[in-house]
């Protein structure tokens, strides 16, 4: 992508104006570090299943056009009948089941203006960030709608940040500056597939997440502050305090 088109203005063209958003949530990981039996996604929390929680956060967003769940081929969980597309192609790394399930989404629309065009916005959110909400969806979508490139909820970093070398403390870092990435990731779905397409000869080597994958395209993706409760359940602890969390929202 030269610099004259990622320098370009806002495009006039009323379709693109009138994008939609779109939210995907990848979710074929097997969540080794949560020491869970099944997928941690799968995993009861406050009732239900995280990933649950996580669609109905999503379900909630009324400017949300669809919600689609990329899955693993071998997934046999057993889902409730819902208005979520699922796409069976999922893979091996969170960038390689977004990147399948974009291209898949791109392909439908191609054959039917009601699917996702390159133009859309899509949404990309972790399963595992269960305690999203409403209101922090839409602040993404506000900051982000009118955007030239789009952008994520983010946290400005609170403690001392520390480098290690086995064990011990090598050096204490600045924190000006630095902010946690948190999900939803809002881009433009042709864009935010080209970025990721570039990397996956590479196996999509050093893409974290989809601001990662716009950065290494040359983009600079916008900063939204997110909430600390939108934490990723990722070890055995984060479990509890998501379901306290959930318990005290009722």
């Amino acid at each position: 992508m030269t610099s004259s088109e990622k320098d370009s203005p806002p495009s006039t063209d009323p379709q693109a104006n009138a994008a939609r958003c779109f939210a995907l949530v990848p979710c074929a990981g097997s969540g080794s570090r949560a020491g869970t039996v099944k997928p941690k996604q799968y995993e009861l929390i406050a009732g239900q299943s995280m990933v649950m929680h996580t669609l109905a956060a999503l379900q909630s967003v009324t400017r949300l056009y669809k919600t689609v769940v990329v899955v693993s081929p071998t997934d046999s969980h057993a889902w409730p009948e819902s208005s979520v597309q699922r796409l069976q192609c999922g893979g091996a790394t969170r960038a390689e089941s977004v990147f399948n399930g974009l291209s898949a989404l791109l392909a439908e629309g191609a054959h039917d203006p009601e699917g996702v065009q390159a133009h859309d916005w899509i949404l990309v959110h972790d399963a595992a960030r269960c305690l999203i909400t409403e209101l922090e969806i839409n602040r993404l979508i506000d900051a982000c709608l009118d955007d030239d490139v789009g952008g994520l909820l983010a946290l400005p970093l609170p403690d001392t940040l520390k480098a290690a070398v086995n064990g011990r403390v090598s050096a204490t870092l600045p924190r000006q500056d630095k902010w946690l990435a948190q999900t939803p990731q809002m881009f433009r779905a042709g864009v935010l597939h080209a970025a990721l397409k570039a990397q996956a000869a590479d196996h999509f080597e050093g893409i974290t997440d989809e601001a990662s994958a716009m950065e290494m395209a040359g983009f600079a993706p916008k900063l939204v502050v997110g909430s600390p409760h939108n934490f990723k359940v990722t070890y055995p602890p984060d479990f509890a305090l998501a379901e306290d969390l959930l318990g005290s929202r009722k």
